[in-house]
């Protein structure tokens, strides 16, 4: 009984490192391309795959992830997830050329679905006093683990090489997979598993695939080759028939019904649009501080530097995000979200304009910690207020696809942006690197505009649809832990 009411205490601190691990194993991207660059002989543009491909499968698996993690699968799901993680630690270590070297950062990336599982376990593991603050506690988690991976990343990847910092992410993940095995119980037998839908999953990944490729590849390759055409004409298919899939699947991987709710559509578009932005400015910014001073713009900055200088985005967002509650009582959730995207859009200006010294990076960094804190704090909220409290596990699922969505295209248009703005060495310019940033700006005051146009609709009429679903409610009520379930990818 004492050891078990032991293990029961080690839940809470095992589901942590596994949030950290990743996190920052998710993170060891955008610092090292230069360093992938210059080890595989390969332009920036190229190397830029190492962040997004990890990003790639950080999309297509988060769904996957959550419907495998339902009630009996869960913790054979987190033992999988962090045992694919480190095989791709092992694998990125061990690479001899790039392909390979992808190969490994794409395992890594199916990490990133195992945040939503990690809340979960603590619903259905903790006791009720602690969940809440657990919850909380990993989510805070996630975002630190962010700010560390780029620092800690650099530092091996100085010390010890580019291999150095990927044996690291092994040897961690390795030891979250150890620790979970040893704390956290099954859940077998609570409730009948939900079936995964194999088409569904198959086609999201296909859709994901080409259109990034052609996004990625589109100014290499010439935005008018027939191979950029038929990739982008095949992504756009590939949606098509999985928007259709989805909706007519008696058991979905993604809920599109939901969209049907047009806050749920905005605060989704708005969410991608700042994935979009965030990630140019993430790849922009390490690359900037990293570029050589020879080339008349740059610091020559190590990859720690490069690393440290993302620290006070993510310290910025934990703090903004605390202020939400009181914003929103003050000024409303639209101002609220317009308010974050507007300042966020300031810092990617102000970094345009002033690029001279390097403590102005650290600026454009904090400034945008601030608003996206407040935004990506917000957005959740925002759709979860708009719904039946029923979906709110689904339209959380497809928040996080749509997030991740963002981020890989964000990653994806900021090598496409370099790589059309290079000098004769075949470096990117300057103003390929400002370019990136005042896109991004632009990405931010589009999303300004979604967040101020947000349909307004009140909780009364929420609960007035959930009212009129009397037998509905109770069924849902009599599946608590079902429902429980469902909401298993909750969470910012």
């Amino acid at each position: 009984m004492r050891a078990e009411r032991r293990r029961s205490a080690l839940i809470g601190p095992v589901l942590v490192l596994a949030t950290l691990v990743s996190s920052i194993i998710s993170s060891f991207g955008a610092p090292l391309i230069p360093t992938v660059a210059r080890e595989f002989h390969e332009s920036l543009s190229t190397a830029q795959w190492s962040l997004t491909v990890a990003l790639l499968v950080g999309a297509a698996s988060s769904p996957v992830l959550g419907r495998l993690g339902d009630g009996p699968r869960r913790r054979v799901t987190l033992l999988g997830g962090l045992a694919v993680v480190t095989a791709g630690g092992v694998v990125a270590a061990s690479a001899g050329d790039l392909g390979t070297l992808l190969v490994g950062r794409g395992l890594q990336g199916a990490g990133l679905g195992l945040v939503p599982l990690a809340m979960a376990t603590a619903r259905d593991e903790l006791p009720q006093a602690k969940v809440a603050p657990m919850i909380a506690l990993l989510s805070v988690s996630a975002g630190a683990g962010l700010g560390a991976g780029y620092p800690i990343s650099g530092l091996l990847a100085e010390a010890w090489g580019l291999a150095g910092a990927y044996w690291f992410g092994a040897i961690v993940s390795g030891l979250a997979l150890i620790c979970v095995a040893a704390v956290v119980p099954s859940s077998a037998g609570r409730s009948a598993p939900e079936r995964l839908d194999y088409v569904g999953a198959v086609l999201l990944a296909l859709a994901l695939v080409t259109t990034l490729v052609a996004v990625a590849e589109g100014t290499r390759w010439g935005w008018g080759s027939p191979a950029i055409i038929g990739l982008l004409a095949a992504g756009a298919v590939f949606f098509a028939v999985w928007a259709v899939q989805q909706l007519r699947a008696g058991n979905p991987l993604v809920q599109l019904r939901l969209l049907r709710h047009p806050s749920v559509l905005s605060a989704d578009a708005c969410a991608m649009v700042l994935g979009v932005a965030m990630y140019m400015v993430l790849s922009g910014a390490t690359e900037f501080v990293q570029s050589p001073r020879s080339g008349g713009f740059g610091f020559s900055a190590s990859a720690v530097v490069a690393g440290l200088v993302l620290i006070p985005l993510s310290f910025f967002m934990l703090i903004s995000s605390r202020t939400l509650p009181t914003l929103v009582k003050r000024v409303g959730i639209r101002a609220v979200l317009t308010l974050g995207c507007l300042v966020a859009a300031l810092g990617c200006g102000f970094f345009a304009v002033f690029h001279d010294a390097l403590w102005q990076a650290f600026v454009m960094t904090g400034v945008l910690g601030v608003g996206l804190g407040i935004t990506f704090a917000a957005i959740p909220g925002v759709i979860v207020r708009a719904i039946p409290a029923r979906e709110t596990g689904s339209a959380m699922g497809f928040y996080q696809v749509v997030r991740f969505t963002g981020f890989s295209l964000g990653s994806a248009l900021a090598a496409t942006v370099l790589a059309a703005h290079v000098s004769g060495d075949g470096r990117p310019t300057v103003g390929g690197f400002t370019m990136v940033l005042w896109i991004s700006a632009g990405f931010c005051v589009t999303a300004a505009a979604l967040a101020w146009f947000l349909p307004a609709r009140s909780t009364g009429s929420t609960a007035d649809q959930d009212q009129g679903r009397g037998e509905d409610q109770g069924e849902d009520q009599g599946q608590g832990e079902n429902q429980g379930q469902g909401d298993r990818v909750t969470g910012p």
